[in-house]
C-alpha cells in the first residue's frame, strides 16, 4: 500500500473512531437528561428508588408557629425563648397568610412579605428547618378586592379556579424569596374545597391546584420537597353507620369522604414527595375518646400504618391533637400532668408506626394562663421560658427520630396494663395513664409513678 492509499486508510479508520465517539457521547448525554428528569420530577433525591426519600422527608418532630408566636413581643422574652429553641432544633412551620402572617399578596403582583419574613428570620435564627404551608389565598383570588377581609369565612375559602394559576404563581415567588427553604404543604384541610351540593370533597379541584403548586416548586428547585393532601382523618364513633369506612378501631371510623379525597389525589397527582394528614383521637362530631382517652391514641398508629402501605409515601402530621376543645374552642378541661400524659402517649402511638415528621400545633395566648403551650408567651415581661410541653416534644424528638430502632420495654406487675412505655438505645420513656400512684418493674427494674407521671430513664 502506498502513501496515499495508508492516508485514506488512516481517515477512514480516523473518522469511524470519531462515529463511536459522537455516539457514546450522544448516549451518556441522553443518559444524562433521564437522570436530570427524574431527578427534577423525585424532588432531586435518587438515592433508594423507594419513594421515601428519607433524607430530605423524615423531619422529626417539630411544631406550628400560630397567630401569637416568639417572633414579638419583649425583647429579653423573645430572646429567651430563641436561645431554648436553638439549643434543641426542630422543623418549624408557618402558614403563608394568617396564623401571624399578613396577605403576602394584596393585589395582583403586589407583594407584602413583612411579617413572613420576620417567621422565617426567626426559624432561621433558631435553627429550625423551616416548613411553609401554602395556605391561605389573597382575597382577589376568590372572589373579593385588594382588601384583606380576615373573618374565618373568607380566609378559609379556596381560591377560584381562574386563580389556581395565579396562587401557583404566588407559590412560586415565596419558594424564590426563601431559597434556603425546601420543605412546602399545598394547602389547608381542604379549606374551601368542600362541595355541599354532592356532599364530598371537591377533591378534583384540590388536585388541579395541587399539581400546579407542585409543578411550580419544583421549576423553582428540582430539591424543593412538596406534599398534600393535607386532609382531616376525621373519625366517627364505633357502631356508626354515617360515612363509615373500613379504616377502624377501637375509636372509631374514619369518615369515608376523607379516604375518597385522599384517594383520588393519590391517584392523580403529579407527584409527592410525602403525604401530609392532619386529625384528633376523638370523633369529628360530639368529640368523644373511644375507649378512652389514652386508648383512643391508637388511631394515630392505625392511620399512619394505614397511609404509609396505601401510598408508600412517608408520613407527615402537620397537626395531632387528644384533648377535645370546649364552646370557646379552648382546651383547658385536662390538667397539666394529665394533658401530657395523654400527649406522650399518642406521640408513642406514631413513633412506633413510623411517622415522618409530626408537627405539635402550639396553641396561641398572650396572657399567663396557657395549657399546652411551649413556652411563656413573650408578650409578658420575664416571659418566653419553656413549658413542659416544650421538654416533652424537645425530648423525645431527640429519644425517638424517624428511623430510630425502637422497642417496647418488657413492663411486668399488677399495674402492667396501665402504663405505656418506650425505648430506644439505652433510653425508656414510661407513662402513667392513671390518675393515681403505681409501681411497675420496667426491664426488671422497679419503679415508681406518680399520677400521670412521665418518667425518663437512661
Amino acid at each position: 500500500m502506498g502513501r496515499r492509499g495508508a492516508v485514506r486508510t488512516f481517515r477512514r479508520a480516523g473518522r469511524w473512531r470519531f462515529a463511536v465517539l459522537v455516539a457514546a457521547g450522544a448516549l451518556a448525554l441522553a443518559v444524562l437528561l433521564v437522570l436530570w428528569a427524574t431527578s427534577r420530577e423525585t424532588g432531586g433525591d435518587l438515592s433508594d428508588g423507594s419513594g421515601g426519600r428519607s433524607a430530605a422527608v423524615e423531619l422529626g418532630w417539630g411544631f406550628t408557629h400560630t397567630q401569637y408566636s416568639a417572633d414579638r413581643g419583649d425583647d429579653t422574652a423573645r430572646r429567651t425563648t430563641a436561645g431554648l429553641l436553638s439549643a434543641a432544633p426542630m422543623p418549624q412551620n408557618q402558614h403563608i397568610m394568617g396564623w401571624g402572617v399578613d396577605n403576602p399578596e394584596p393585589g395582583p403582583g403586589r407583594y407584602n412579605f413583612g411579617d413572613l419574613d420576620r417567621r422565617v428570620a426567626f426559624m432561621r435564627k433558631t435553627n429550625a428547618t423551616p416548613v411553609l404551608t401554602l395556605c391561605c389565598a389573597p382575597d382577589w383570588m376568590k372572589g373579593g378586592g385588594e382588601r384583606t377581609d380576615w373573618s374565618q369565612k373568607s380566609l378559609e375559602k379556596a381560591p377560584d379556579r381562574a386563580h389556581y394559576q395565579d396562587f401557583a404563581k404566588l407559590a412560586g415567588v415565596i419558594a424564590k424569596r426563601y431559597p434556603d427553604i425546601r420543605h412546602f404543604i399545598v394547602w389547608n384541610e381542604f379549606k374551601g374545597f368542600y362541595d355541599e351540593r354532592k356532599g364530598r370533597w371537591n377533591y378534583e379541584g384540590y388536585t388541579e391546584l395541587y399539581n400546579l403548586v407542585y409543578t411550580e416548586l419544583k421549576k423553582q428547585n428540582s430539591a424543593n420537597v412538596v406534599g398534600g393532601p393535607y386532609i382531616s382523618m376525621d373519625s366517627n364513633p364505633p357502631g356508626s353507620s354515617s360515612n363509615a369506612s373500613s379504616l377502624r378501631g377501637p375509636w372509631g371510623s374514619v369518615d369515608q369522604r376523607a379516604i375518597d379525597a385522599l384517594t383520588y389525589w393519590n391517584a392523580h397527582k403529579k407527584g409527592a414527595d410525602f403525604l401530609v394528614v392532619d386529625g384528633a383521637s376523638y370523633t369529628r362530631e360530639g368529640s368523644k375518646l373511644f375507649p378512652d382517652e389514652f386508648a383512643g391514641t391508637a388511631k394515630f398508629a392505625d392511620v399512619t400504618t394505614w397511609l404509609r402501605r396505601t401510598t408508600s409515601l412517608p408520613v407527615w402530621w402537620s397537626e395531632w391533637y387528644v384533648e377535645p376543645a370546649d364552646a370557646n374552642d379552648d382546651r383547658k378541661l385536662w390538667t397539666e400532668p394529665h394533658r401530657l400524659a395523654v400527649h406522650a402517649t399518642a406521640m408513642m402511638q406514631l413513633a412506633r408506626a413510623g411517622v415522618s415528621a409530626a408537627f405539635y400545633w402550639n396553641p396561641e395566648e398572650t396572657g399567663a394562663d396557657c395549657p399546652g403551650c411551649l413556652w411563656r408567651s413573650t408578650e409578658l415581661k420575664g416571659g418566653g421560658g419553656g413549658l413542659p410541653m416544650l421538654d416533652l416534644l424537645t425530648r423525645f424528638g431527640k429519644a425517638f427520630p424517624p428511623g430510630a430502632e425502637l422497642r417496647t420495654p418488657d413492663v411486668t406487675g399488677e399495674n402492667r396494663d396501665a402504663v405505656s412505655a418506650l425505648a430506644a438505645g439505652s433510653t425508656v420513656l414510661v407513662v402513667n395513664m392513671q390518675d393515681r400512684r403505681l409501681t411497675v418493674e420496667v426491664d426488671g427494674k422497679p419503679v415508681d409513678l406518680a399520677p400521670n407521671e412521665i418518667r425518663w430513664a437512661g
